[in-house]
């Protein structure tokens, strides 16, 4: 069951009237666009127009979820979360969600040591003759990659970056 079946039906019919009224001025804006008229003539012309208005209107909110979406499935994929998880909250397979977000769940190399810190994480990895870490700290700052000579070495580093940006 997803989340939007276990809300409430007027729970939901406040979300579309919500998704409803935001809408109308974007419908307008490209209406008024796409025919050169002012956007207060919105719902004057044949019905066919306005109602392809709407649809446009909807074409571009529905690209911009899919996008905020995406961000939204790799943040929590940054911060640990499993296809698995993901799939289990949008409602699909693990199988289907890492077909939607591919890049959403990072896989580590062989070797690679994942540290869970002061609510952020780090990566450790083994690179020729050193280490490197990344990570990202409870408060959103990341590092990249840095370089250690030990696995012990980079589990330090990292654990002192992650304690420093904690929230």
């Amino acid at each position: 069951m997803t989340f939007s079946e276990q809300l409430p039906a007027e729970e939901l019919t406040s979300l579309e009237s919500a998704l409803h009224e935001a809408l109308n001025p974007l419908a307008a804006a490209l209406r008024a666009h796409t025919t050169g008229q002012p956007e207060e003539h919105m719902w004057r012309g044949e019905p066919v127009d306005i109602a392809l208005s709407v649809l446009a209107a909807w074409k571009v909110v529905d690209q911009e979820v899919k996008r905020l979406t995406a961000v939204a499935a790799g943040t929590a994929g940054s911060y640990g979360a499993s296809y698995e998880q993901l799939g289990a909250v949008w409602g699909i397979t693990r199988q289907g969600a890492r077909k939607k977000w591919p890049d959403a769940v990072s896989r580590p190399t062989p070797g690679t040591t994942t540290l869970a810190l002061f609510g952020g994480h780090a990566e450790l990895s083994p690179s020729a003759d050193t280490w490197t870490w990344t990570a990202t700290a409870a408060d959103g700052t990341r590092n990249d990659r840095a370089a250690a000579s030990t696995k012990e070495e980079a589990a330090a580093l990292a654990g002192a970056f992650l304690k420093d940006h904690a929230r």
